[in-house]
């Protein structure tokens, strides 16, 4: 990725790569039942993309706390308050390895930290995903038994990542 890019140009291309991504994992696990987990809400536009298209799935957010524009506002039962640290292994317990689809955006500006981050989770996401989900994330994850997939046409390299179990 160029560093002379201009924050506004790394902002669109994340998001043009996020919506392709995600367009297209929702294409792909569109026949399984299993839950879709959303892992940081924010303001809330990828949740309310993704229950644009996801048909007869619940979609669940993992948030700290719920700030997200009125309209992208998840009802109270689909939302696992709390730290991701805490909240995944919890929904291990309690949903087992069904998930069909899950997003994370949990990054913040800092690379560093956002791999770092992005390591000591991998292994608290991969054993939530059903066999042939999907995980779409902004940053590299690190996973033993999920494949990383080529961007779909539209997604920008190092901008967003795909895997399958």
């Amino acid at each position: 990725m160029p560093n002379d890019q201009s924050r506004l140009d790394l902002f669109i291309d994340r998001m043009v790569s996020q919506r392709a991504c995600l367009d297209f994992a929702i294409a792909e696990t569109r026949g399984m039942a299993g839950p879709v987990f959303e892992l940081g809400l924010g303001n809330g536009r990828t949740y309310h993309h993704m229950l644009q298209y996801i048909n007869k799935r619940p979609v669940y957010v993992f948030e700290r706390a719920v700030a997200s524009h009125p309209e992208s506002t998840p009802p109270e039962d689909r939302v696992i308050l709390g730290d991701v640290r805490e909240t995944l292994p919890a929904a291990l317990a309690r949903f087992g390895d069904t998930a069909s689809l899950i997003h994370a955006d949990l990054g913040g500006h800092n690379r560093e930290k956002n791999d770092a981050f992005a390591r000591f989770i991998s292994p608290l996401v991969e054993p939530l995903l059903a066999t042939g989900g999907m995980m779409v994330s902004s940053d590299r994850m690190y996973f033993d038994g999920l494949t990383e997939l080529p961007l779909p046409p539209g997604a920008v390299q190092g901008r967003c990542f795909v895997y399958r179990r």
